[in-house]
């Protein structure tokens, strides 16, 4: 079981400080600060490999593609309830959002010819995720739903300021601050 980052880290203070320059200072994006607390815990658990790939089929299987994780949670498909169909939706938008916004280059493999995601919208399907995440309106949803919504409504706007921390984290590479980070 990995150890959960504490709150005083840092790297959650880098990535706060991160997010908060790209979103506040560099978009001019209102102070939307649950969508920035929210974003920073998605960086820090993606910090970790098996919460980036947290999916699993009923089998116990880790999914990896966003088509599959589309089916998984469908509550048509193979969602067992309309909770089970909402966190899998969450974890869509983050991957989405994720990799289109840190690793874009990732999703050219990801859309191969030969891969399950090849007619993925990705910026689509993770706009609708975040959006199907936020109609949760409802105990023990409701705090989270507006954050969701803003998620979802400005989702092109948030994967920009994700480019603008990746350019961070490579500023700070060619600066020899951190090691092993190709830029």
């Amino acid at each position: 079981m990995k150890r959960e980052i504490d709150q005083n880290h840092p790297l959650r203070r880098f990535f706060n400080g991160a997010l908060a320059e790209s979103l506040h200072e560099r978009l001019g994006t209102q102070h939307d600060e649950d969508v920035l607390a929210y974003l920073e815990n998605m960086l820090v658990a993606f910090l970790h490999d098996d919460r980036i790939y947290s999916v699993r089929d009923p089998f116990g299987q880790r999914i990896e593609t966003v088509a599959e994780m589309m089916v998984e949670g469908d509550v048509r498909l193979n969602a067992e309830s309309f909770e089970r169909e909402r966190e899998v939706h969450r974890h869509i938008g983050d991957f989405v959002l994720f990799w289109s916004g840190l690793f874009p280059e990732l999703l050219t493999q990801l859309k191969s010819p030969f891969s399950k995601d090849f007619l993925v919208d990705y910026t689509k399907q993770g706009k609708l995720s975040y959006h199907l995440v936020s109609t949760f309106e409802y105990p023990p949803f409701d705090e989270e739903a507006g954050a969701f919504k803003k998620l979802s409504d400005a989702f092109e706007e948030y994967q920009y300021g994700l480019s603008l921390v990746r350019a961070s984290f490579e500023g700070f590479a060619r600066q020899g601050w951190i090691k092993g980070f190709e830029a």
